[in-house]
């Protein structure tokens, strides 16, 4: 059971959402809640507070008179539920109902207590609000998207229970649950927020760090394959660059390899006496792809630590408006609902997530061009040449997948369009951000796992399965446990579509 206080980390999204950890906010939470609650309620009364005795965006201009405040709130959530497109996967959506109800547990929102208890107890029985993946533009928030959320909360639209799209009404029937007291600013409090391209965020990169273990992996095993020399990973030359990416995943590598017969020492070839040698037959240095793994890499790396941090940040912090503090008595108007550091983020994410599909494509472009690697046959195929076709046909999807991350990684965090009568006249586009970036990471895992296959071929082919590093050989057991060895040309999606939901579903 994880206690809510108001401080999540990665660990503790990755606990409730791949794990199904239940949740529980802790009693000094529930009164810092409900004390910024009654002094919102207080403190509104002979005051213009906007949301509360307003209207909203542009029409803040108009106050609204206190029998019509409930109603008013109703009136958001209601007309603002308006997202279009696929729906966003219930996964993603849990991350993002963690992260609002962790935002609102700080106590900065002045909504009824009941709004923690209800979001709990949908966490918990895994009731999912029906949210679509297009209408958010980043600017109060992810308006659209939390307001479908919203909209569970007070017993109305629909969301996913037992597999099933339901009516809420029926869920709520069913699971004896009671709509949120709508009392003061619930509706503008729930939906003013990042907390869905935030939740969307957090999953992209636990997706992301996984995929990132698993192209070490593949970088590791192809040098092996290759038996290039080992220096390029040594600590003495990465040691001289000053980047912690660089030299992390150099260090991964090393580690990887250490109990590898095939990859080779420099000095035992090239720095023993090669005076009448006019042309070297092998490679002095390795092409770039195998080369230059950690300065490659390592920037990914960087960047996936520092996108986390700046998440995490944001979950924790408030992220709506106005901003309510109970110690000073006071009420602040601002922006804090404004996305740009999850856009900017997301789409530095999905730049690096690109750039390692890039570096997988090349990975597998230099064992399938027999040309190149002059020691596998063509498209490492295991049959005949001319009647046979090994990896031929896979590549071209690799190839696809690949040019389709590199259009995707274009930013979105500029494509500021003006709308809200230009009330809203610079947004983040975070949400949209988040989405393209889980597309090109889910895109990346399919270029992975066609390398995977590849590297397993290329192995068997070898046949030096008892001379590569033991992580490689864990690594060779578990694909050539979904993908037989083949020499007939056999259906291949089937067993790339396997490999990818492995590779995506491992804990590493």
């Amino acid at each position: 059971m994880l206690t809510i206080r108001g401080e999540l980390g990665v660990k503790e999204f990755f606990e409730v959402i791949f794990k199904g950890e239940s949740i529980e906010v802790a009693n000094e939470v529930i009164d810092t809640v409900e004390k910024s609650f009654e002094f919102l309620m207080e403190f509104s009364e002979n005051k213009v507070i906007y949301g509360v005795n307003t209207g909203f965006g542009p029409m803040a201009q108009y106050k609204i008179a206190d029998s019509q405040r409930i109603q008013l709130q109703y009136n958001l959530i209601r007309s603002h539920a308006s997202g279009t497109g696929n729906p966003i996967e219930p996964k993603y959506v849990r991350a993002a109902m963690l992260a609002r109800l962790n935002t609102l547990s700080l106590g900065n929102s002045g909504v009824h207590p009941s709004v923690i208890g209800l979001m709990t107890q949908l966490i918990n029985k895994n009731i999912i609000p029906l949210i679509y993946e297009h209408g958010g533009v980043g600017a109060s928030g992810d308006l659209v998207q939390l307001a479908h959320m919203a909209l569970v909360l007070i017993g109305e639209g629909e969301v996913f229970y037992k597999g099933e799209r339901r009516a809420t009404k029926e869920v709520f029937e069913i699971e004896g649950l009671q709509p949120i007291t709508v009392a003061l600013r619930e509706g503008l409090a729930i939906m003013n927020g990042t907390s869905v391209m935030a939740g969307i965020g957090i999953v992209n990169t636990i997706y992301t760090r996984r995929l990132l273990h698993w192209m070490v992996a593949c970088s590791s095993a192809i040098n092996e394959i290759v038996q290039a020399y080992d220096d390029h990973l040594s600590e003495d030359l990465n040691q001289t660059k000053k980047h912690i990416g660089q030299r992390a995943i150099a260090k991964t590598m090393r580690e990887h390899l250490k109990d590898s017969s095939l990859t080779r020492k420099r000095e035992h070839h090239l720095y023993n006496g090669n005076k009448e040698v006019a042309v070297f037959e092998e490679k002095v240095q390795e092409y770039y792809s195998l080369r230059c793994v950690p300065q490659i890499l390592g920037p990914v790396l960087d960047t996936l630590n520092n996108v986390e941090r700046i998440l995490i940040e944001e979950v924790n912090s408030a992220n709506d408006n106005p901003i309510v503090n109970v110690e000073k008595k006071h009420v602040y108007h601002g922006g804090n609902f404004h996305g740009d550091y999850v856009s900017l983020e997301m789409d530095k994410l999905k730049i690096v997530v690109a750039k390692m599909s890039m570096l997988a494509e090349r990975q597998l472009n230099y064992l399938l061009n027999s040309k190149l690697n002059d020691i596998l046959p063509p498209f490492v195929n295991l049959g005949t040449l001319g009647l046979n076709f090994g990896m031929q046909g896979v590549q071209f999807t690799a190839t696809s997948t690949t040019a389709e991350n590199q259009m995707l990684s274009n930013p979105m965090y500029v494509h500021s369009i003006p709308n809200n009568n230009d009330n809203q006249d610079i947004v983040s586009m975070g949400t949209n951000a988040a989405l393209i970036a889980k597309k090109v990471i889910e895109n990346a895992y399919e270029v992975v796992a066609i390398e995977l296959i590849t590297i397993i071929q290329a192995i068997e082919y070898l046949e030096v399965q008892d001379k590569v590093s033991s992580k490689t050989k864990k690594m060779f057991d578990e694909i050539r446990e979904i993908v037989p060895a083949f020499t007939e040309d056999i259906i291949m999606y089937p067993y790339v579509n396997q490999v990818k939901e492995h590779i995506i579903n491992s804990e590493k």
